[in-house]
């Protein structure tokens, strides 16, 4: 008796949603502060390892574009060979690679760390997300749960800018990549000690074909857009990967077509919301991405501030950041979450527009700090209402893949967009009949101003597509996904179902009462009817008590 009891308090002991959720979302802070941790630490990465400007181009874009390219196959891994295993497996390497990337004392060998981390991240964050939605079933604790992954994802980016300013002016570079390698064990023990196990893996078998094409035109495609940065858009190199990545796309849509086991599973995209969700994520995370390349640079190369005051002036950012993902779901549920979505988007944008009035003799708190706090807070808002439309009605056993597919789309969108906003900022720079740090200020103001206009654009484009086929969007937290019926309802039966007796109802249907034979007789009960139902998952008529 007493280990039964002692077995039953363990098993409620292990399952603590809360504690696992906490543990989830430190590993997609992990994976999101890596993306920019380095950002702060380039110049002395480049002097300490020896790296060219293009190596210390691709020291940056080495993990974004493993990181980009695989995300779909590590989406789809978890789901086929355990969520768990996956996440474990995926901390550990990138535990591993970040630990050599901060030994490295050349440019391979760096770089090729930085592709390892990238892989790594790739198995991570799909993996994380579908635990993380795995804990919490469709309604306001998974909405909740969200705000809380919303925060840390909008932080993360931030707060490797400042992670990346205090280590590399205390202990070097190299500690910048030591402390994501210690982050990742420490996570990787709270993953075995916290996180359940989860249902044994979904059966089916892994699309090799259709992973490897995709795959590849991710890398073409990420690779072109990050080369012409530097080489330019008509340098034969790029426009050689950029065409070889549309026919690898098309070649992949095909295939998925006709695969029984397709990667992207063929009704995914139709599901919900989850194609709205994607591209209005591709849309913000072309604007994300390049809002932590270009902050960093005009504090350093502008303002003249140092690696720390650079990381410590991204934290009212993240703070802002985190606000509105703790906010989302209470301002959804008060004026609906298609607003909720518009509004945050508008927020951003009117942030970036201010931020296009900077000045060549500015200060952070005349230039700065007021408009990455509107970002912030718009930013935070949007992130938790676009994963929620991205992973919206998806079925278990695609949530592994549809993770994937997010955190895809933003990738590439950030990639595409930091790639044109770079290469605008550097032809106005270049321009620019002006002082040179007049000239930097201009390319910085024209990136900050289009990236405004397209998030309004974005804005404009997220009213129609975050409504229903059948009515507005519902506010998140109200009722889940489906929650509609299933079929027409009928309310006058639906009221009779719930308000006639059970004898009345048996007689309405033609058979006697069990009490109705005279004593003594033989009762000749008719057969009950099959009685007709009408197929619905809930309703809306209120109960009489």
């Amino acid at each position: 008796m007493n280990d039964a009891r002692t077995q039953e308090r363990k098993a409620r002991g292990a399952h603590r949603p809360g504690a696992a959720l906490a543990v989830l979302a430190a590993a997609q802070f992990t994976v999101m502060v890596a993306t920019s941790v380095v950002n702060v630490a380039l110049p002395q990465i480049r002097a300490g390892v020896g790296l060219s400007d293009t190596g210390t181009t691709w020291a940056v874009n080495a993990y974004g574009l493993a990181f980009g390219a695989l995300l779909l196959a590590g989406g789809r891994a978890a789901d086929l060979l355990g969520r768990r295993r996956v996440l474990g497996a995926g901390l550990g390497l990138f535990a591993v690679a970040s630990l050599v990337a901060g030994l490295a004392t050349g440019p391979g060998l760096l770089i090729a760390a930085r592709t390892a981390q990238g892989l790594a991240a790739a198995a991570i964050a799909p993996a994380a997300l579908a635990l993380a939605m795995d804990q919490f079933p469709p309604g306001p604790k998974r909405v909740k749960a969200l705000g809380v992954w919303g925060a840390v994802s909008g932080a993360g980016g931030a707060g490797g800018v400042l992670l990346g300013g205090v280590l590399t002016q205390a202990g070097g570079w190299p500690w910048i990549f030591h402390a994501v390698a210690l982050g990742a064990v420490l996570v990787l023990a709270a993953v075995v000690a916290l996180v359940p196990k989860a249902a044994r893996p979904e059966p089916g078998r892994f699309d090799l074909l259709g992973t490897a094409t995709v795959t590849l035109a991710l890398t073409c495609l990420v690779w072109g857009l990050t080369s012409a940065r530097g080489d330019g858009w008509t340098d034969t190199r790029v426009l050689g990967a950029l065409g070889l990545a549309a026919l690898l796309l098309g070649a992949f849509t095909v295939i998925e077509h006709r695969r029984p086991y397709a990667l992207i599973p063929p009704g995914l995209l139709s599901t919900g919301r989850v194609a709205a969700g994607n591209l209005l994520m591709a849309l913000l995370g072309s604007v994300w991405i390049a809002l932590f390349f270009f902050l960093p640079l005009y504090q350093q190369q502008v303002l003249g501030s140092g690696p720390l005051a650079t990381g410590a002036g991204q934290l009212p950012l993240a703070a802002a950041s985190m606000l509105g993902a703790t906010l989302a779901p209470r301002i959804s549920r008060g004026i609906g979450a298609t607003a909720t979505v518009t509004g945050s988007l508008l927020t951003e944008a009117a942030g970036l527009l201010w931020l296009g009035r900077i000045s060549a003799d500015g200060s952070y708190l005349a230039d700065l700090l007021g408009p990455t706090l509107l970002v912030g807070l718009g930013l935070g808002v949007a992130l938790v209402q676009l994963t929620a439309l991205a992973v919206d009605g998806v079925p278990r056993q695609d949530a592994g893949v549809a993770g994937g597919l997010v955190n895809t789309t933003r990738q590439v969108g950030g990639a595409i967009g930091l790639a044109a906003l770079a290469t605008l900022a550097g032809s106005v720079t270049t321009h620019a009949h002006q002082p040179p740090l007049e000239a930097l200020t201009s390319g910085y103001r024209t990136a900050f101003t289009v990236s405004a206009a397209l998030l309004a654009a974005t804005a404009v484009l997220a009213l129609p597509l975050t409504r229903r086929a059948r009515g507005a969007l519902p506010p998140a937290g109200a009722r889940p996904h489906g929650w509609a019926p299933a079929g027409p309802i009928d309310r006058r039966r639906t009221s009779r179902l719930i308000h006639t007796p059970p004898a009345a109802r048996r007689a309405s249907r033609g058979g006697p009462r069990r009490d109705a034979a005279p004593h003594g007789t033989k009762r000749s009960v008719t057969p009950p009817r099959t009685p007709r139902t009408t197929t619905f998952q809930t309703f809306d008529t209120p109960r009489r008590t």
